[in-house]
């Protein structure tokens, strides 16, 4: 295994409401020293979670909403913080609600992504939820989100749709549907 670089140092160089940016300069094995920048958690937070709830054992939900990063609404999986003194799986049924109107009586905690390691230190737990059942909470969403499916089999037209552009949705969605086949749940 390679021995990780030394921190030689570390500071915030930039601050916002939802972002800080950290300088770390380090020096590596090798001796070489470089400074590298990543976007870091405000220090408070309890991570995020993303949910691919199934309606049936081959279409999954997704939801459209207003994305401040593209400037456009995009269709992804429902997903959002944990709060505090929630577990994965609470956060996961709660944050459905709020942003799908349905809760499941089955979660299960599929594994932890990121998504550009390279520069930002969050990851997000991917949920897979099943057995759902109508309920709606409300969020702190600024307007209803609408509600949309799509089938395990059309992943690859998925990628090319338009308002979908998130990876770590794809990914999981793609992880899920390998999960289901292997279970014999889902038919290739």
């Amino acid at each position: 295994m390679r021995q990780k670089p030394t921190v030689l140092s570390s500071e915030i160089v930039a601050s916002s409401r939802l972002f800080r940016v950290e300088a770390v300069q380090l020096r590596f094995s090798n001796g070489v020293e470089r400074t590298y920048e990543r976007l870091v958690g405000r220090g408070n937070g309890y991570g995020a979670v993303m949910i691919v709830a199934m309606l049936d054992s081959e279409h999954a939900v997704l939801v459209e909403e207003y994305c401040g990063g593209t400037d456009e609404y995009e269709l992804s999986l429902p997903k959002g913080l944990i709060e505090p003194g929630e577990d994965v799986l609470a956060a996961a049924n709660r944050e459905l609600k709020e942003e799908a109107g349905f809760g499941a009586h089955q979660l299960e905690h599929i594994t932890e992504l990121s998504l550009s390691p390279g520069y930002m230190s969050q990851k997000i737990q991917v949920v897979l939820a099943t057995d759902l059942y109508e309920e709606h909470l409300p969020g702190d969403e600024p307007e209803p989100m609408r509600v949309d499916r799509v089938s395990l089999r059309e992943l690859s037209a998925l990628a090319q749709h338009p308002q979908f552009s998130e990876g770590r949705a794809l990914a999981a969605l793609y992880l899920v549907r390998d999960l289901l086949t292997q279970r014999g749940v889902f038919q290739a």
